[in-house]
């Protein structure tokens, strides 16, 4: 299928701009880029919204916990932001946050995680993980039904997913009953046939994810570990049911496919979606792409298939 036509024209809209890209950018510049990008939505209401401070392993962690007009006992979902493990915040993504619980009523735990090269992997996935267990163990106070815990992310914040469901597997942890993973990174080698394909010009380049992976690895990283790479764990199976949706003109479109490819193969229910003609990022663009509310509606619809399937 060709290139949305909206994504055309905002890529076009993008580039006429002009500006360095990514990678000859500082951090501090790139932050500043993407919290500009991410004022552009037009968050939707929700009943409540509350920020927190919840301890994590480096120190305060703040969450933002947003409750739909939805019956108690609600789902909850631990949500982390995408960005590259070195941008965005829970303020650049509050929209999706926000929609993801209109959506599927449940309570969503948006947590701000420390960024590279601040910190490096797996840091982040930690202060993930201790938010998780956290959201799990408040989940009465939050109106939510600890039975009913979720991890949730898009990009880099569905890697941290995907390595928060692996840690609770490989601890004992939280009893953790789904996982969405939109667009997710899923492995630092970059070497994927779509790194090739979508490899510029599809507004995520595939020198950009580059970068990011240098940021959040370091130059000691391991990326062949599974807490870095998900994919590269030696056993998937017994992991909490999957989501994962990819688009089509995306570096990560074929490592999301494949790790769901992977947790199929390990006997994990999966829902895999691939949206034609699309670019990354594009669940947080509603207000470029219908595409989005119908992924945020394929998330709830298959959330609640898996909780009745329980």
């Amino acid at each position: 299928m060709p290139l949305a036509p909206a994504a055309r024209t905002m890529i076009d809209q993008i580039e006429a701009a002009g500006g360095p890209s990514l990678w000859d950018m500082s951090v501090e510049e790139a932050r500043a880029m993407s919290a500009v990008m991410g004022a552009m939505d037009q968050p939707p209401e929700v009943a409540a919204v509350e920020d927190r401070v919840i301890p994590g392993p480096g120190g305060d962690l703040v969450v933002r916990i947003y409750t739909p007009d939805a019956p108690a006992p609600r789902p909850v979902i631990a949500f982390f932001h995408g960005g590259g493990f070195v941008i965005c915040s829970v303020e650049t993504h509050d929209g999706l946050a926000r929609r993801l619980a209109n959506a599927t009523g449940a309570v969503v735990v948006s947590v701000e995680y420390r960024l590279a090269p601040d910190v490096r992997c797996p840091e982040s996935a930690e202060d993930c993980y201790a938010a998780t267990v956290w959201a799990h163990e408040h989940a009465g106070e939050l109106g939510a039904d600890p039975q009913r815990l979720v991890v949730a992310g898009d990009s880099a914040g569905g890697n941290l997913a995907a390595v928060v469901a692996l840690m609770a597997s490989e601890r004992d942890g939280p009893p953790i009953t789904s996982q969405v993973l939109v667009y997710p990174v899923i492995d630092a080698a970059c070497d994927a046939p779509s790194y090739t394909e979508n490899a510029e010009g599809y507004f995520l380049e595939a020198d950009g994810m580059r970068w990011f992976w240098e940021h959040y690895l370091g130059p000691e990283g391991d990326g062949d570990h599974h807490h870095a790479s998900p994919i590269r764990a030696e056993d998937h199976s017994g992991l909490p049911a999957a989501v994962v949706i990819t688009a089509e003109f995306d570096p990560l479109r074929d490592e999301g496919e494949a790790y769901a490819a992977a947790l199929e193969a390990a006997g994990v229910p999966v829902v895999m979606q691939r949206y034609d003609g699309m670019i990354h990022g594009f669940v947080s663009m509603p207000m470029v792409f219908p595409e989005a509310d119908h992924a945020v509606v394929q998330i709830a619809d298959a959330l609640e298939r898996s909780s009745a399937a329980r």
